[in-house]
């Protein structure tokens, strides 16, 4: 059967800046910046109901504004294809599978693609602030495979977030939890999808 695979973006393609480099730029850390942030404003950026000044405006729950340029700078500067990243899309590609982005963020998933290219190897088809739906929500999967002409067992969703994860498999589809890129190739080198790696192939008896 032929399989489409869905990639999560941050954290599983590219560097996350939200857990270092964004608490750093605010000049405090994790456990505080979440706590002072506003619960829901960044989640209403990510699908696109609220655009930068509604961000500028809504980020902290006490009400203080964003300086939204200093932190996109901040998260420009940060962005990064994990380590691996690179290889094995190249190698997916050669073989001819079918690859596409099923992401939670907002419109600033351009600026990764502006940095990164990320489209040279996958086309950002499902982007949570264009199609008005985020993971782990029912609906993200199924306008996936909608849009696709698929159905969901011909798709293997890769992602970071186990509960991400989870709501694929709940939706039918395959779900590889991402470590890191060694691990994510010998999972789908299992899957037929790309070629195993050095470490899985040294295991392989002559």
């Amino acid at each position: 059967m032929t399989k489409t695979v869905l990639f999560d973006v941050m954290g599983t393609l590219v560097h996350d800046p939200f857990f270092v480099e964004v608490p750093r730029f605010f000049g405090t850390d994790l456990r505080t910046l979440v706590a002072r942030k506003h619960p829901t404003a960044w989640e209403s950026f990510e699908l696109g109901h609220i655009d930068e000044e509604g961000l500028a405006q809504q980020f902290f729950a006490d009400g203080r504004r964003l300086d939204v340029e200093g932190l996109k700078r901040a998260m420009v500067d940060a962005y990064q294809f994990l380590p691996g990243i690179e290889a094995l899309l190249g190698d997916l590609q050669a073989r001819g599978i079918a690859m596409h982005t099923l992401s939670n963020y907002p419109r600033w998933y351009q600026l990764i693609e502006a940095k990164l290219g990320v489209a040279r190897y996958v086309p950002w088809t499902f982007v949570s602030c264009e199609i008005g739906a985020r993971k782990p929500d029912r609906a993200a999967y199924d306008h996936a495979t909608a849009r696709l002409g698929v159905t969901p067992d011909q798709c293997v969703f890769v992602d970071d977030r186990r509960i991400n994860c989870d709501a694929a498999h709940e939706a039918g589809m395959d779900a590889v939890h991402f470590t890191d890129a060694a691990a994510l190739r010998e999972a789908l080198a299992a899957r037929g999808l790309v070629g195993a790696g050095l470490a899985a192939r040294a295991k392989t008896p002559v």
